[in-house]
């Protein structure tokens, strides 16, 4: 029996495979898939072409031959792009494929296998359509489609067409005809985590011109060596290591499958991905300055205020936003923004490309930036652009477990604690933004909490101009939710 609610996320299919994930479920979402183009275009099925690609997961392989049968038992057709990173899938509706669908043909969409940096249990499902991934009103509209789907009878002739394709070829001269030999003389250590990075990361950055050593690039969906998640500190250390040893420039790491990207400077400190969203924004703005256009940066509420505020004070506009990819990509769209990215390393250019994450080209333009002021000065460090970071003390993330019911009362809770007591901080509070959870505002800092999207715990943030505040605001917001879980637990 397929188990729709637990498989079916906001903006994603994800979960453990032959529990949540199964063959059944993508054969009728691919059906469903397929309805719903037909039923926005117009077209008839043998006039809709889309595209499939998966990730390196042991099970992927299955997966994508399922998602195959479904969408030609519809009459549709398939280009099927092997395997190949997200990014890539993003790509196909872009790329020039009709040598292989035709010139009167057009791609509508992309399935793409994958289940990014979760572990090697799971896996999952994501879609575009009209070179947009799906919004969660789409995703749920597929939804009804597949379970509509499954009702019918599974008895169907196999009309449409199915063509092998590899397209990274294709992507990787893309990318040089714009960065063209921008890396000569920088070494980069590239970690591909044993996901979809190793097929295309260390080829195209070599093409640039850089002197590349690569770690863990065969793709391996146990995941040997470690966790493909560049955001996690602990899945870094080789990387890190590597970077220091080799005397390299930078390192690059991607996640399972390369739509985010952790950046390691030389000293092999990681960049969180408020900095590294800063170094691009404020290069973004350097480019835009003659033309006296702003550009527009939107990023998440689990940032630093030194982000939204270098940007504004250089310039640029920075937008805050909900955390969340889906609703990154709509208040971007909204905004009209040149560039956005989140925490955890998704980043977003519209700016020169086409608006999608891609970790690979966001690895072009931090080489590029790279090696543009090195030109002027040899002895740029790309730390040299996070120079007002020095002013604050920004704490990690913060994981505190409650239980998915009671996240909502615990968190009203805590607003009316705050209300009736708003010098517990030991900071006058300037305002309190309740776009996604609460994030409280001090003069040069602020101390945030926010219901996490995927999983039974608050994230929380903090930050402020001495470590001894930051250590305040952390300390007596975790002892103030415990209360409050306390509390509702017995209620």
């Amino acid at each position: 029996m397929i188990n729709w609610d637990s498989a079916f996320g906001k903006n994603d299919i994800r979960g453990i495979y032959g529990k949540d994930v199964t063959e059944e479920l993508f054969f009728f979402t691919s059906k469903a898939y397929i309805k719903y183009i037909a039923k926005e275009t117009g077209k008839d099925p043998k006039d809709i072409w889309v595209t499939v690609c998966m990730d390196a997961r042991n099970h992927s392989p299955q997966l994508k031959d399922i998602i195959v049968k479904g969408v030609t038992s519809t009459g549709a057709n398939i280009v099927d792009l092997g395997l190949a990173p997200t990014p890539i899938g993003y790509y196909s509706e872009f790329a020039h494929l009709s040598d292989v669908i035709g010139e009167n043909n057009e791609i509508s969409g992309a399935m793409i296998v994958t289940a990014s940096h979760n572990p090697s249990q799971y896996n999952g499902l994501k879609m575009t359509f009209d070179k947009k991934s799906l919004n969660e009103t789409q995703f749920q509209e597929i939804k009804k489609l597949a379970i509509e789907q499954s009702k019918q009878s599974l008895l169907s002739h196999t009309f449409g067409k199915s063509v092998e394709f590899d397209i990274i070829p294709e992507y990787i001269n893309e990318l040089y005809s714009q960065f063209k030999n921008i890396g000569t003389g920088i070494k980069v250590v590239v970690d591909s985590a044993n996901g979809t990075g190793g097929i295309v990361g260390p080829d195209l950055y070599r093409r640039l011109g850089c002197n590349v050593i690569e770690l863990y690039s065969n793709p391996d969906g146990r995941f040997p060596h470690h966790h493909p998640n560049p955001s996690d500190e602990s899945t870094l250390n080789d990387i890190k290591k590597a970077v220091v040893d080799n005397n390299a420039d930078l390192g690059i790491a991607f996640d399972g499958d390369s739509d985010r990207i952790g950046v390691i400077d030389k000293n092999g400190v990681h960049l969180t991905g408020d900095k590294l969203l800063l170094i691009y924004a404020l290069d973004v703005i350097e480019r835009y300055r003659l033309t006296k256009t702003t550009p527009i940066v939107v990023s998440e509420v689990k940032c630093s205020q030194v982000l939204f505020d270098t940007i504004n004070n250089n310039g640029g506009k920075a937008v805050m936003c909900k955390t969340g990819h889906g609703f990154i990509k709509s208040k971007m769209k909204e905004e009209n923004a040149h560039l956005a990215g989140e925490m955890s390393g998704h980043i977003f250019f519209k700016d020169r490309y086409y608006g999608y994450d891609d970790a690979f080209y966001a690895g072009c333009r931090i080489i590029e930036i790279l090696a543009k002021n090195r030109e002027l000065n040899p002895s740029f460090d790309i730390t040299d652009m996070l120079k007002p970071f020095d002013e604050v003390c920004l704490s990690d993330e913060v994981r505190l477990h409650c239980e998915n019911e009671l996240k909502k009362p615990v968190l009203a809770m805590f607003e009316n604690m705050v209300e009736t007591h708003p010098d517990m901080f030991g900071s006058k509070i300037k305002e309190i933004i309740t776009l996604d959870g609460m994030r409280i505002v001090f003069d040069g800092g602020f101390a945030l909490v926010r219901q996490s999207n995927t999983e039974p715990v608050f994230t929380l943030r903090f930050e402020a101009k001495e470590k001894s505040d930051c250590e305040n605001y952390k300390n007596t917001m975790i002892t103030k939710l415990e209360e409050c879980v306390s509390n509702c637990n017995k209620s």
